[in-house]
């Protein structure tokens, strides 16, 4: 089989895998698109030098991260920081209290992930982030990716990436208390 039948096989056969990640991790049909679209002109590229030593679906599933990770590094230069000043003061501390008040939830905390309604709000809560938080609390929480790998493939200091995520933390909270636990 020559080069270009194999790729176009592979476009057959991974373009809906991979475009699937794609658009979970960037939540924009057409920033997946593209970045799918990068992932095989890369495995173009590269042919040469997969060796076949995995399947080639794991192998562009490689090449799909690391060009997420790209995308998000360019994002993250040109976004401006995300201000928070309805949460604090200028002293820094919480206008509002009651977002540090726990939820009244029956039964175990568990239960919650198996509803589907609330991880229809989540999920929602969660698309609500700035586009710069999303992929790090995707990565984080969702992917399970250590601190120092996440903060590696996205070109984040650790530091930075711990406030990012507590911020993203506070944001999903208010997210859910609105739109969840205090809906009667």
């Amino acid at each position: 089989m020559t080069k270009d039948e194999e790729l176009k096989n592979w476009i057959e056969q991974y373009s809906g895998p991979l475009l699937k990640k794609a658009l979970y991790l960037l939540s924009n049909k057409e920033d997946a698109q593209d970045v799918v679209q990068e992932v095989f002109l890369a495995a173009y590229s590269g042919y040469d030098s997969f060796e076949g030593k995995s399947q080639p679906l794991t192998w562009m599933m490689a090449i799909l991260n690391r060009k997420i990770a790209d995308f998000y590094r360019k994002k993250y230069k040109s976004e401006p920081d995300i201000k928070l000043d309805h949460f604090f003061d200028e002293t820094g501390s919480w206008k509002d209290n009651n977002v540090l008040n726990d939820w009244n939830v029956s039964g175990e905390g568990s239960e919650l992930l198996d509803n589907q309604d609330f991880n229809k709000t989540l999920e929602e809560c969660i698309e609500e982030l700035p586009s710069r938080w999303k992929i790090l609390l995707k990565m984080y929480y969702i992917e399970e990716k250590k601190a120092p790998e996440v903060s590696q493939e996205l070109n984040v200091s650790t530091t930075n990436l711990w406030k990012i995520l507590q911020r993203s933390r506070v944001q999903l909270r208010e997210c859910l208390e609105l739109n969840w636990f205090s809906r009667s």
